[in-house]
């Protein structure tokens, strides 16, 4: 009979512990993606999001990122979603740092209401760059002539096929400047109170989890599992949330079946794009 009176008080109330869903973020962030390379951004995890605060007797959701960066608007989508859904869903946010939360992947840290990282991690890194090739002489060499025609003068702006030009390098870092000035008024509002007052910290640096918690980039030194244990008890349970699955067990990232021809298309373009990735984490040396 005890039992059964049990099952009627509502979870919080029960000596069986609390559970708290986890998220991870996991990877470069970028628009797109496809099957030969699943991608972070706001298509991908959005409904895992949802999920995870849709969880009503949860006080928390612990979101573990392991990220280099990439694409500030995503980033700042997925930053957004976080925020909405922690006031609506009015649970807190705890954010642990894998190896590294740089850049992009440190704008989305900034979603939670307090940053967790090991010692080791690595974090900051508050600045915005582009790169890219150029081939001007490949042409010529192989002999290609390279056909262009537009409307607007500036339609071929950085093209990789010809000379630099001084205006259009002004023109890319003007606008490099008005994303890492949205990205350090990000920092300033929900750092508020905890950022150390250096100018190094918005120069583009990263640093160790030790230094960045000197900074004030971050909250506290840790680990997950100990952390939510500490706060929440020691019977506290962590459930992974995870995206849908489809009819054969597999997971459904809300990508389309894909032809022979798209597929070797975008086999292309992943090696591409994996190098960029690679490019990306070889920053800080992992």
């Amino acid at each position: 009979m005890a039992g059964f009176w049990r099952k009627l008080l509502p979870k919080r109330f029960r000596k069986d512990g609390i559970t708290i869903p986890v998220v991870r973020l996991q990877g470069a962030i970028v628009s797109g993606g496809g099957p030969f390379r699943p991608a972070l951004n706001l298509a991908n995890v959005a409904p895992v999001l949802e999920k995870a605060f849709a969880m009503k007797d949860a006080p928390a959701v612990a979101i573990s990122i392991n990220s280099p960066g990439g694409s500030p608007v995503q980033s700042r989508l997925i930053f957004t979603r976080i925020r909405e859904l922690a006031r609506e869903k009015q649970k807190k946010v705890l954010v642990f740092v894998e190896d590294v939360a740089a850049s992009g992947g440190y704008m989305i840290a900034l979603a939670g209401d307090e940053i967790i990282a090991d010692a080791t991690s690595i974090v900051g890194s508050i600045g915005v760059v582009s790169g890219g090739f150029g081939f001007p002489e490949l042409l010529k060499k192989i002999g290609v002539e390279r056909r262009v025609y537009t409307a607007g003068e500036n339609k071929v702006i950085l093209d990789p096929f010809q000379p630099e030009k001084e205006k259009d390098i002004e023109y890319l870092k003007s606008l490099q400047l008005e994303i890492h000035q949205v990205f350090i008024s990000m920092v300033r509002e929900r750092r508020a109170g905890k950022l150390r007052d250096d100018a190094a910290v918005f120069s583009g640096l990263f640093w160790s989890g030790t230094r960045g918690l000197e900074l004030g980039l971050i909250d506290g030194l840790g680990d997950m599992r100990q952390e939510l244990k500490r706060r929440y008890g020691q019977k506290t349970k962590l459930e992974l949330v995870t995206a849908g699955r489809g009819l054969f067990g597999r997971r459904v990232p809300g990508v389309s079946p894909v032809s022979l021809e798209s597929a070797a298309s975008g086999l292309a373009t992943g090696l591409v794009e994996a190098a960029e990735e690679r490019a990306l984490w070889s920053r800080f040396g992992l």
